[in-house]
């Protein structure tokens, strides 16, 4: 509670009080100087005093740490009582982000925002220049942005109620691990690409649970990216912001991803999911069939070893085909590998390696398949490879987890489900379910109260379509 609101009562109370025993005359409290009647005037004062004080007390706002209006600008947002409200999950409109902004830096603020994703197949193929067959979702980052007179980024997020800033002209911050890092590395790809970029304000919000496998970084670096260069009036195509985005989280934040997550956040279609090669960046909008929604299930457990063994995974892969070049020089990547060739000099390989190639190889061939079955309506078909996918992503790749297990199982023997399998990088997050629009509201009931059932850990189920690539918001 806010210490004006009773310090406000108190002084209202005794102002009343006072008051009265002055407007009555009461001889044991009434007193009289020059005139003045002390009792009734004192209290008045008081009263007055203490209404001033209930009514700041009850005022919601936002507070700024600088308070003269030359600093205005310049100033940085203090968390106060809304921030709490605007957590991971939350929903904001762009009006409310605009009104927190204007509130905050006393500007009207330009809004961006940018899709998270699932992948509906194809797994650890990106970094190994395979194929993915990703769909941006309905859950975003938000950013609001406007000028500063000086060189400086301030950005304050609403989700952690925290600020950062740095500045342009000093030269590039070391990354610290912490949430800000995928804000100034891309900042730092941007102007390292020859960006001249301007200082600014920034108020960012994020829908995209966090470590939950939906790329809720790939979302905050594309937003944005997608604002600063905005705001500096130099255009960037879609598909050079996604690589910007890419190098700003592999150079700068030290996650060796692959292309895919900021690819679909800048190029998503709605109702579509891309067929992309990785390498070329060549990709097809294969529709989704209609009456089918994507059922994200947050199994709500990342385990702590993800981010290492993430990095493991891509070492593996590259030593696979450092082994392999010897016989087959004409490869640059697992991307290259046959399952044949693969097959035949299994033999030249650990046996962990082998399984870690086997993935890769085996799920291109599998992207392929799956594209060429839901451009043909077949569901049946779709449902089979995501179940290999999945399979294969558990026993050779080993970056799935007992609860995403679980949550496949539980979900894949609904009625009205055409494919399950986990989506991300693995050890915890979420999986991604095609199931008939008339059998949701079912699946959900179901599979919530099976899994907590299973696990004792109560899940979280998100319904979305394919969504449209990273934007600016219209007024």
């Amino acid at each position: 509670m806010d210490v004006r609101l009773p310090i406000g009562a108190l002084f209202t109370i005794l102002g009343v009080v006072l008051a009265s025993f002055g407007a009555a005359r009461n001889e044991a409290l009434y007193a009289q100087s020059l005139g003045i009647n002390i009792n009734l005037e004192w209290g008045l004062v008081m009263l007055g005093f203490g209404l001033v004080m209930v009514v700041l007390g009850s005022r919601r706002s936002f507070q700024k740490v600088e308070s003269s209006p030359a600093s205005k600008s310049h100033s940085k947002p203090r968390q106060n009582e809304n921030s709490s409200s605007y957590g991971a999950g939350a929903t904001v409109k762009a009006a409310d982000l605009r009104e927190l902004f204007l509130t905050t830096y006393g500007t009207t603020p330009r809004i961006y925002r940018a899709p998270g994703r699932v992948n509906l197949i194809g797994e650890h193929t990106d970094y190994n220049d395979g194929f993915v067959m990703p769909a941006a979702i309905e859950l975003y980052v938000w950013i609001a942005i406007a000028p500063r007179q000086d060189s400086k980024l301030c950005v304050h997020s609403l989700n952690f109620s925290e600020t950062a800033e740095i500045d342009l002209h000093v030269g590039p911050p070391s990354p610290h691990g912490h949430w800000s890092d995928y804000v100034f590395g891309v900042a730092v790809a941007l102007v390292r690409r020859g960006h001249q970029l301007r200082g600014a304000n920034l108020l960012v919000h994020g829908e995209v649970p966090i470590g939950a496998g939906l790329s809720s970084s790939a979302a905050i670096e594309v937003a944005c990216g997608l604002a600063l260069v905005g705001l500096s009036g130099s255009p960037l195509h879609p598909v050079e912001l996604a690589k910007i985005c890419r190098r700003a989280e592999n150079e700068y934040v030290g996650a060796r991803v692959g292309i895919m997550d900021q690819f679909v956040s800048c190029c998503g279609r709605a109702g579509d999911v891309l067929m992309l090669d990785c390498r070329s960046l060549d990709y097809r909008l294969v529709p989704l069939p209609p009456g089918i929604e994507l059922v994200i299930c947050n199994t709500m457990v990342k385990h702590e070893h993800a981010s290492g063994e993430y990095n493991r995974r891509r070492e593996q892969c590259e030593e696979g085909v450092r082994l392999l070049s010897p016989w087959l020089p004409h490869v640059r990547a697992l991307r290259d590998v046959t399952p044949a060739e693969l097959d035949q000099y299994s033999t030249r390989l650990p046996h962990d390696i082998f399984q870690r190639c086997r993935h890769v190889v085996t799920e291109n061939a599998r992207v392929i398949s799956a594209a060429a079955a839901l451009e043909r309506g077949d569901l049946p078909t779709f449902r089979d490879l995501m179940r290999e996918s999945h399979r294969s992503l558990q026993m050779d790749y080993q970056v799935s987890c007992e609860e995403l297990d679980q949550m496949v199982e539980i979900a894949a023997k609904q009625p009205g489900v055409f494919g399950s399998r986990m989506t991300g990088g693995g050890f915890g997050g979420c999986t991604i379910n095609l199931v008939d629009t008339a059998a949701v509201p079912k699946f959900r009931e179901a599979v919530s109260l099976e899994y907590q059932q299973a696990t004792g850990i109560v899940s979280e189920i998100l319904v979305s379509h394919a969504a449209e690539g990273a934007s600016k918001v219209q007024e």
